[in-house]
């Protein structure tokens, strides 16, 4: 029986991975597709697109859903988008990242005593884009009314059984929820009782954002009534928001609580719609977001392991896995220090970074045997024909410039003793994802984010506020282009992602989880284009993650966000033998039992005309397909 156990184990680990199983059915569609955080919201989706709504529609509609339902996310937080025109053959960027408000300066938060901004409360928030980015997605690239897409979020917000994760996360910040009036009034539902959140099941009452919905569609209806026509309509509502009656209830709340938001940064923010940054991979293109986001972190490392024949050396071999993390610990130096908001700051050398040449000479630093511990930014300037303006200031951190030598961190960028679940907190905080595609070739990927529990609420408005602030930095020396100032757009992790091959779609994708959004992603990318898995065997197999890198998100010391070198999550099912490799390489591992997303994900097949969604086994994702 012994050897017949072995003999089992050893026809189990050689099957080729396009027969190993997975723990949820693939979702097959030929008309549309709709996956996204929660199950509700997938059917808030569904209903849409049963209306005659196409992707777009579905995609805000699943967006104002996970809003309402608090899915690590509210109406006051960000929304970012990668959208596939059929019409145009283009991806097309949505830019709906607030920004600092008025007196958000380094003088303020250092005068505080802060070496970042905080990362809950109302100096937390930046100015609301989900709205103003949900509207905008409405007016160029839907087809129905905000009347419809809002139809099931409003539901919702009158009454909807909650689910588990919502309440518990309620009970469990329920102190912090305390200290802001209006969140106490709205998430604990049972006050001085033992439990004082909802229960979950219990129906979920949201009065104030019902009103406030309920005042954005009046909007649109009476503008309608007038004659006006779509778009005007449309921005009835956005006018509403962003200056009538919502934004001066808005800014009240936030200026009664201590934030600083005034009515001249609601009115004078707006989405943007923008070029997306591409680089091609052995024949794909691959679609990423500006370098307000870490985006480009995954082009980069793409163009580094573009150098690697990575299918010879096995999946999550101790070859791979030392070959991936040493390529992404390379682009996330260069993300730590170049990537910023582009409206406010010129100049960030995207033109070298993404060029092949600069990834070659990154790929070329890679140590075969042993963790670079000592990664810094490199020098993408004279890809591009320019000096770099920072050399100096690259030096005064201690890096190492010549491309002859290695570079090296500074003593303060090689670690600290935090608690590995605080930071494994900050590494993996959370957002959630949406994929929406249609048989009219509309394709979406979004990654909102913002206003998450514990969450400050805006008055009366029902309207959590973004803690997105807390991914500027104060110090130059960390990123010249993230500092934070008024009107400034923070460098954050949200990631969608877009693929095309042969001119068409090939594969839409994202994830939630902070830094850990194109580590995931990356190897999910991978797992398909070099390793031939389904879309939903690459959403649920094993991936890892690397903390050498400085967290975009949580606490306000420098010693709560600063990279830990060679610390790696592996998944459980890691072999001994791959486990003593990394060992010996420098790796100090730690593991999990989930460690593949949550990746939401639609592949499409030309040959036989149909959808694959892929949902990952690692939280509640869900979707529905047709």
């Amino acid at each position: 029986m012994k050897h017949l156990s072995v003999l089992l184990l050893i026809v189990i680990f050689a099957l080729p991975l396009s027969a190993q199983q997975t723990q949820k059915p693939m979702l097959y569609g030929s008309s549309w597709m709709a996956v996204t955080g929660k199950p509700m919201a997938a059917t808030a989706g569904a209903m849409i697109f049963q209306q005659g709504g196409n992707a777009v529609d579905a995609a805000c509609a699943m967006l104002a859903a996970t809003c309402t339902m608090w899915d690590t996310l509210s109406w006051g937080g960000e929304t970012q988008a990668l959208i596939y025109d059929p019409k145009t053959h283009k991806v097309i960027a949505i830019n709906a990242m607030g920004f600092a408000p008025t007196g958000a300066t380094v003088a303020y938060f250092k005068g505080k005593g802060y070496n970042f901004p905080p990362e809950y409360g109302p100096l937390a928030a930046t100015t609301p884009g989900t709205p103003g980015g949900l509207i905008y997605m409405l007016i160029h690239y839907g087809k129905l009314s905000l009347k419809q897409v809002l139809a099931p979020a409003m539901h919702m917000a009158a009454g909807y059984a909650i689910e588990a994760q919502a309440a518990n996360t309620m009970e469990r910040d329920k102190e912090m929820l305390k200290q802001w009036p209006y969140s106490k009034k709205v998430f604990l539902t049972h006050p001085g009782e033992k439990r004082e959140a909802p229960e979950p099941g219990e129906i979920f009452v949201q009065k104030d954002l019902l009103t406030t919905l309920t005042k954005m569609v009046d909007a649109e209806t009476a503008a309608l009534k007038k004659g006006k026509s779509r778009e005007a309509a449309l921005m009835a509502a956005y006018d509403r928001f962003y200056k009538g009656d919502i934004a001066k209830e808005f800014v009240r709340g936030s200026q009664e609580q201590g934030g600083l938001i005034t009515m001249q940064d609601l009115a004078k923010w707006k989405p943007a719609e923008e070029e997306p940054l591409m680089i091609n991979y052995k024949g794909i293109d691959v679609y990423k977001l500006q370098q307000w986001t870490q985006g480009p972190a995954m082009l980069q490392a793409l163009n580094i392991l573009e150098n690697f024949d990575l299918k010879s050396m096995g999946y999550n071999s101790s070859k791979y896995i030392h070959t991936l993390y040493q390529a992404m610990n390379l682009s996330f130096a260069d993300r730590d220090f170049y990537y910023g908001d582009p409206y406010t700051n010129k100049g960030q050398p995207m033109k070298g970074l993404l060029s092949k040449e600069y990834g070659k000479q990154r790929a070329a630093l890679i140590q075969y045997n042993n963790n670079d511990a000592h990664i810094g930014p490199g020098d993408p300037y004279p890809f591009e024909g320019k000096q770099n303006p920072y050399i100096n200031l690259l030096k005064q951190r201690g890096f190492e410039m010549d491309t002859t030598k290695r570079n090296f961190a500074p003593t303060h960028d090689l670690g600290n003793n935090s608690p590995k679940e605080e930071y494994q907190d900050r590494l993996w905080r959370g957002t959630t994802s949406i994929e929406a595609a249609d048989k009219e070739g509309w394709v979406v990927s979004v990654t909102p984010s913002g206003g998450w529990l514990p969450a400050c609420i805006a008055g009366n408005t029902g309207i959590g506020m973004s803690q997105r602030m807390q991914s500027f930095v104060l110090d130059s020396a960390l990123n010249p282009f993230n500092v934070v100032a008024p009107g400034k757009r923070p460098r954050v992790t949200l990631s969608p992602s877009l693929f095309l091959k042969d001119g068409k779609p090939f594969l839409s994708a994202a994830v939630q989880g902070g830094d850990t959004q194109d580590q995931n992603l990356l190897q999910f990318f991978l797992n398909v284009a070099e390793f031939g898995m389904t879309v939903q065997k690459a959403t649920e197999a094993a991936n890892f993650n690397t903390n050498q890198l400085w967290l975009s998100l949580g606490g306000t010391k420098t010693s709560d966000r600063e990279p830990k070198p060679g610390q790696i999550l592996l998944n459980n099912n890691t072999p001994e033998s791959v486990r003593n490799d990394l060992k010996k390489m420098g790796y100090t591992l730690s593991f999990a039992d989930r460690t593949s997303g949550p990746i939401n994900a639609v592949y499409f097949d030309w040959k036989h005309g149909s959808l694959w969604g892929g949902s990952s086994n690692h939280g509640e994702d869900y979707g529905i397909g047709w």
